[in-house]
């Protein structure tokens, strides 16, 4: 049978896989014909980063685990190909199966072109534009040496087909993220700061923020940490710091009383948060799209999203860096005057059984 490695290193492909397996292991109770080894790189190490995400969506324990921990982008990206390479010359795999745009992607995606195994990118074909975003580049290379693209939307098409790849190449599948989401909606949990914070439906916000635009910098983060507190007229703001956020914030004088910061939270307590939030101030993409699904009022501190979709027919404001910008978004949204939005085509649980039915007939088992 044919061997998939289902590549994961970091939380924003944990949501993304797990569609996939479930999918696989359905069609092999079915008599499916595939095969999977699920590839942990350890890009993220820490268990509030990774570990709960496996627990909570049911993925089973990593077959395998290359531990490359921290470093710079070079060294990450060094350490997992160096890794998966020798995995792949001791233990051959048919397909390398990547999702998203994290560095994992890339780097194993490299490493099993030049020995020959092919390439399926989960996401295939999304774009900023913004080449000062680490997950930007990450794309492009990986796209660039992709055989088979399972994409997320119209958009991603036309970006693959402007890049001269032909239309038996692209599969448009739907959103593998949304899958997960819609699976555990009835699972999601408050986390301990729901009581603790007095928190109700609708009288607070979600914040979050990673990029290094706006997180690097301490006076930029500072005044960003402003004016959401200004703006939000004193409702409580869920603040879940990110690691990287973290060791700015250690450097900050004080942060405004309004905003209450966390741990990062596993998945069902963060989306139980999104949900009955008021709005969502954030910088991630992958957000965005659930907040789309879910109706819920979203802000993105960016100038450019490779989620346009999100923006055109979803929920999601793009709001920029510039802090300025931040209170007429927000007063829009105090006035009633925000965007119901509409759920993308395919956005319905079922983008995993559709990727899972066209591998068994890229690789020959169906």
């Amino acid at each position: 049978m044919p061997l998939i490695d289902i590549i994961a290193g970091a939380r924003p492909n944990f949501m993304k896989i797990a569609p996939i397996i479930r999918a696989l292991e359905q069609r092999r109770e079915d008599g499916g014909g595939l095969e999977y080894r699920l590839v942990h790189t350890g890009q993220h190490y820490d268990r509030r980063m990774s570990g709960d995400f496996f627990e909570q969506l049911g993925i089973p324990a990593p077959d395998i685990n290359l531990e490359v921990g921290s470093g710079t982008q070079a060294e990450q990206t060094a350490a997992i190909m160096t890794r998966y390479e020798r995995l792949l010359l001791e233990h051959p795999a048919a397909l390398c199966l990547v999702v998203g745009d994290v560095t994992s992607t890339m780097a194993c995606a490299i490493a099993a072109q030049k020995l020959g195994v092919r390439v399926a990118h989960v996401e295939g074909g999304i774009r900023s534009g913004d080449w000062g975003m680490p997950e930007e580049i990450n794309r492009m290379v990986t796209d660039a040496i992709t055989n088979w693209f399972f994409t997320t939307s119209a958009h991603a098409d036309a970006n693959l087909r402007a890049a001269g790849v032909g239309e038996e190449r692209i599969f448009f599948v739907g959103n593998t993220m949304i899958d997960t989401l819609l699976a555990n909606l009835d699972r999601l949990r408050p986390p301990p700061c729901w009581d603790e914070l007095g928190l109700r439906p609708g009288e607070y916000f979600v914040l979050t923020l990673h990029r290094p635009a706006n997180v690097d910098t301490d006076g930029a983060f500072a005044r960003m940490l402003r004016a959401v507190a200004e703006h939000t007229r004193g409702q409580p703001v869920v603040f879940p710091v990110h690691p990287r956020t973290a060791r700015t914030l250690e450097r900050l004088d004080a942060v405004p009383e309004t905003l209450h910061l966390i741990e990062p939270q596993p998945y069902l307590e963060f989306n139980h948060l999104v949900r009955h939030a008021r709005a969502v101030i954030t910088d991630s993409g992958g957000i965005t799209e659930e907040t789309t699904v879910l109706g819920v009022p979203c802000l993105t501190l960016r100038d450019t999203t490779e989620r346009p979709e999100t923006v055109e027919i979803g929920t999601n404001l793009l709001v920029g860096t510039d802090p300025e910008r931040l209170g007429p978004a927000l007063a829009r949204l105090f006035d009633g005057r925000w965007p119901r939005g509409e759920i993308p085509e395919r956005w319905d649980g079922r983008a995993g059984e559709r990727i899972v039915a066209h591998l068994e007939r890229l690789l020959g088992t169906d």
